[in-house]
């Protein structure tokens, strides 16, 4: 039997997440200040999604499923819950474009970077300005 946990992130659990990073998603970088949510599978950490506030809104960053258990449907999971106890429509994310699917199926919509609050702007086009192919995206509640 599978047992998934979804949970908030304590702030002293951030190394762990930072070990799982270096192994799964090595660009990822656990932050204490950003909210975090941890997924357990049978007690084993298998996912991670931080959001990361940036003025009045948040970024949804280090999106990741372990590689052994990634097409499991965890990553859903994962966004179903958010979707249920945190996201807003003050949520953004840069989605990769090979996940742009991934993120419609959760509610977020594409959207023009002028749409952008402007201090998220400002990061996404840094982001685009240093070779990354990125999408952003906004998260609609009644989509």
């Amino acid at each position: 039997m599978n047992n998934v946990i979804i949970t908030q992130l304590d702030p002293v659990k951030v190394p762990l997440v930072k070990r799982f990073y270096k192994e799964h998603y090595p660009t990822g970088k656990a932050n204490k200040s950003e909210l975090i949510y941890s997924l357990l599978l049978n007690d084993e950490l298998c996912g991670v999604v931080r959001f990361r506030t940036v003025e009045d809104s948040r970024l949804l960053t280090g999106m990741a499923i372990s590689k052994q258990h990634r097409g499991k449907q965890l990553g859903s999971q994962l966004m179903e819950y958010c979707a249920k106890h945190t996201l807003t429509e003050n949520d953004y994310c840069f989605a990769y474009a090979h996940l742009t699917s991934f993120y419609t199926r959760h509610q977020f919509v594409q959207i023009d970077s002028k749409q952008l609050p402007n201090a998220l702007r400002v990061l996404y086009e840094r982001y685009s300005n240093s070779g990354k192919d990125l999408i952003p995206m906004q998260y609609q509640q009644n989509c």
